[in-house]
């Protein structure tokens, strides 16, 4: 087994890294894409098992993230997938190391944030590519002894040969080149002292590259003002530590008390708070629910259907695709709302994406399309809004598009990460920024209804009650003092709480 050496450095030519590639890694940040999608760093990025690596002064967020690399060994131009792993001469472990504070500057080509000195060790073996099998291949990584990722290239959501032979239609790979395949799930935040290491081997051969090591040291030259300085938001913590709870934030969904308002209260009454506000065209139309007796609420998670073409039916509508992909990435208390143009002439969900969606906690299912299964899926218990009971298979009318977009649905257009409210009188749509000031409002709103309604059931007349004058306002005033806690409770039994 050759070693990577400086010699290995001089010969590389593109580093090329591709983004979210490993089922895992999309599940855990909830968004899987349908194809590899990919970004440069420096040759100068390069280092060896044994050197540090700076976290650059002033910064917080260096991730690591452990990969395989590909060494190409003969040049590829538009070749097929059947003749990419031909062009590979190595693989081995590599570190795609990136401070997360500078990715708002590199509007999206990941040249800062990524590309540092010594951002990319390799080695410190190297694996020939002919010896192993490259759907077997083994990564773990270590962070100070504790492992905290492994996976395999069984795990990825495009083969290395789909990798090599899309990058080969529009730019030559050359010898030297080095592909870094993306990362697992796991990937965190090291800070100064802490010593990553990464290994590479295929099992069944017994080829292991060895120990990849990496040991972070502090940066002591601040960032020049002429430049783009260091800078983060909670979203970028949540993104480099892999979750708010790892991030030491509280859950990126929004807080319980929220839902819990929001449960308490029907959205007959929501509905008119939101029209108070200016919102008229938030009610997603035309649906009815599997489980009339529950109220929903949750952060909404986007997918889009098109219209049916044969052809894009064949290269989108099969396998693991965007319905699939997306069902299987949901998060506990989660909505899964579904573009399908208001047809209802075909199934958009069955009984075992809805088992699915329900084993992983979402908390409902909206589409303004059809559902089959509809005795199986109403059985689950999962809230599910539809437009209509169909035998069909979305193949009739629908092709799973894309993910987490904006969408319309029912007339109303939502946006991933709106709050999506229904029970037994329809499905609204609530901007996040309103839902505090909403939910206040419409409790405070019910809790004088209810009042009325007592006083109309003892027999008194809505003159000066139904709007209150001073005198109703008053003795609502004294009664609502008692109220608030038990009402609350009482509207949200029975609730659909995530």
């Amino acid at each position: 087994m050759e070693q990577v050496s400086a010699g290995t450095f001089k010969a590389a030519g593109k580093v090329i890294a591709v983004h979210v590639a490993y089922r895992s890694r999309a599940e855990q940040r909830g968004i899987t894409p349908a194809l590899p999608s990919y970004f440069l760093k420096a040759a100068s990025s390069l280092s060896l098992s044994g050197a540090d690596v700076e976290r650059p002064d002033g910064c917080e967020l260096l991730a690591f993230e452990g990969e395989i690399a590909l060494i190409i060994g003969t040049a590829a131009r538009r070749i097929s997938p059947a003749e990419a792993w031909s062009h590979v001469q190595y693989v081995t472990a590599a570190n795609d190391l990136g401070v997360y504070d500078l990715k708002y500057a590199d509007k999206g080509s990941n040249l800062r944030s990524k590309s540092g000195d010594g951002f990319t060790p390799l080695g410190p073996g190297l694996i020939a590519a002919p010896s192993v099998d490259p759907t077997a291949l083994r990564l773990r990584t270590w962070l100070n002894g504790t492992l905290a990722q492994e996976d395999s290239s069984a795990g990825l959501l495009f083969p290395f040969s789909q990798i090599i032979a899309d990058l080969s239609q529009l730019l030559t790979l050359e010898p030297g080149d080095i592909i870094l395949t993306g990362t697992p799930a796991g990937s965190s935040v090291a800070v100064p002292g802490d010593v990553i290491e990464i290994e590479l081997d295929d099992p069944a051969a017994g080829l292991p590259t060895g120990r990849l090591r990496t040991t972070v040291i502090q940066g002591q030259t601040p960032m020049a003002t002429y430049g783009n300085r260091p800078k983060i938001t909670d979203a970028d913590r949540i993104d480099a530590w892999g979750s708010p709870e790892a991030a030491g934030l509280p859950p990126q969904s929004f807080s319980s008390d929220l839902l819990r308002k929001l449960l308490s209260v029907g959205t007959a009454t929501l509905s008119s708070q939101l029209r108070k506000r200016g919102l008229n065209n938030v009610s997603i139309d035309g649906l009815t629910t599997t489980q009339p007796g529950q109220r929903i609420a949750g952060p909404a998670r986007t997918l889009r259907f098109v219209p049916n073409r044969e052809d894009l039916f064949t290269s989108h509508g099969g396998g693991f695709n965007a319905q699939k992909r997306i069902i299987n990435s949901l998060h506990d208390g989660e909505v899964l709302v579904m573009e399908a143009r208001g047809d209802p002439s075909a199934g958009t969900l069955g009984d075992v994406l809805a088992l699915r969606a329900q084993v992983l906690g979402a908390a409902a299912i909206v589409t303004d399309g059809g559902v089959r299964d509809i005795t199986e899926v109403a059985a689950l218990g999962l809230s599910v809004f539809h437009a209509g009971a169909h035998p069909a298979v979305l193949g009739r009318r629908h092709i799973p598009w894309d993910t987490d977009v904006t969408i319309s649905c029912g007339g109303a257009t939502v946006q991933p990460g709106d709050i999506i409210v229904g029970d037994a009188d329809g499905v609204l749509v609530i901007p996040p920024s309103y839902a505090e000031d909403v939910a206040d409002a419409a409790i405070a709103q019910e809790l004088e209804e209810t009042f009325i309604a007592e006083m109309v059931a003892q027999g008194h007349s809505v003159e000066g009650l139904f709007p209150m004058d001073e005198t109703w306002r008053a003795r609502f005033t004294e009664w609502a003092a008692g109220q608030t806690g038990a009402h609350t409770a009482d509207r949200a039994e029975g609730a659909d709480t995530p």
